[in-house]
């Protein structure tokens, strides 16, 4: 019997799916894994990590990137930012809103969506619209948008503008597009490539993407480049977009591509490990499928804690995967 045969679905598609369901799951894992990793009593008791360890859970990480999931899966119409505003007034504000562990800009953009106020204001007129929050919830564009980053970058584009401006949106953009490619099998540069054009080349994020690809091409020992992308990415008080993402494409090419390799260069990161893990894992596992992920560390983090967005607690990540997948399939005929 042919692969794809008993289930109707193409070798492409099938393969398309076990990555989708991979980056989604992915997500939760690096999510887990790297705000373990930067907690100084797991570090004192472990050293670093090198597996998933019990008690890692979701943060908001995981949990913006189901609600963006949903928004896009349930969407009636021609997706627009109105439409993700309202979703997020449904699900988020209508149910108690955000708890703990919720980036800066996504409580401003709440707290703007509660009193009436609609992107792209909600976005730009909110303190921190840089940092890397919107780029942390892009995975879902990038498998809806399979093979296609333009696409798979306007609607993360959609989906910032919610909470984020300049910097912030293009990061999210540039997750997406990567995303979008990766789950085709481009190679680690192309998918580096792919979110790099998202990004333009005047702006803080641009240079510090210019900055992390040099230092990778200036030092040949592994060890002075995770120092150097650490001190010379480093910006005072909180990490940002023009930190985090530089980063997690960095690590991600150090790892080349590899899952294992990627878990203990980003999970042992610090600074806003939960999401250079996160997306950095996504990057990696979008390009190698399940697989890669043991299934222990799958049942552990399919489903979300509620640490930030109590509704996400009844999800599924590998479910989501799945349906992101065949929403893809679906935009494809």
């Amino acid at each position: 019997m042919k692969v794809g045969e008993k289930s109707g679905l193409t070798e492409w598609e099938e393969t398309f799916i076990d990555r989708a369901k991979a980056a989604m799951v992915a997500l939760g894992v690096g999510d887990a894994a790297g705000d373990l990793g930067r907690d100084a009593s797991v570090r004192q008791q472990y050293g670093i990590l090198n597996r998933l360890l019990p008690q890692g859970k979701s943060t908001d990480d995981t949990e913006f990137g189901v609600l963006s999931a949903k928004a896009l899966l349930n969407c009636p119409g021609e997706y627009n930012a109105r439409y993700v505003a309202d979703t997020w007034r449904a699900l988020v504000l209508d149910n108690g809103g955000a708890l703990d562990r919720g980036g800066t800009p996504l409580y401003g953009a709440l707290w703007n969506l509660s009193v009436g106020m609609n992107p792209p204001l909600s976005g730009i007129d909110n303190t921190l619209n840089n940092d890397d929050g919107a780029a942390m919830r892009a995975v879902p564009f990038g498998i809806a948008a399979v093979g296609d980053p333009k696409e798979a970058a306007r609607l993360a584009g959609i989906d910032a503008s919610v909470s984020h401006d300049r910097d912030g949106i293009w990061a999210a953009q540039a997750i997406a597009a990567s995303i979008s490619v990766a789950l085709e099998g481009a190679s680690v540069e192309e998918v580096v490539a792919a979110g790099r054009s998202c990004i333009p080349d005047d702006s803080w994020l641009g240079r510090r993407m210019d900055l992390a690809d040099a230092i990778l091409g200036e030092l040949s020992d592994p060890f002075d480049q995770y120092e150097a992308l650490h001190t010379r990415l480093w910006t005072p008080r909180h990490a940002i977009a023009a930190e985090a993402v530089p980063q997690v494409y960095a690590l991600y090419r150090m790892a080349q591509g590899n899952f294992r390799k990627a878990f203990l260069l980003s999970a042992n990161f610090g600074r806003d490990a939960d999401t250079i893990c996160a997306l950095t894992l996504a990057l990696c596992a979008a390009g190698q499928g399940m697989q890669v992920i043991p299934e222990s560390w799958v049942e552990q983090v399919r489903h979300p804690s509620g640490v930030c967005l109590s509704f996400a607690k009844t999800e599924d990540l590998v479910d989501l995967g799945i349906e992101l997948a065949h929403f893809a399939l679906k935009r494809r005929t």
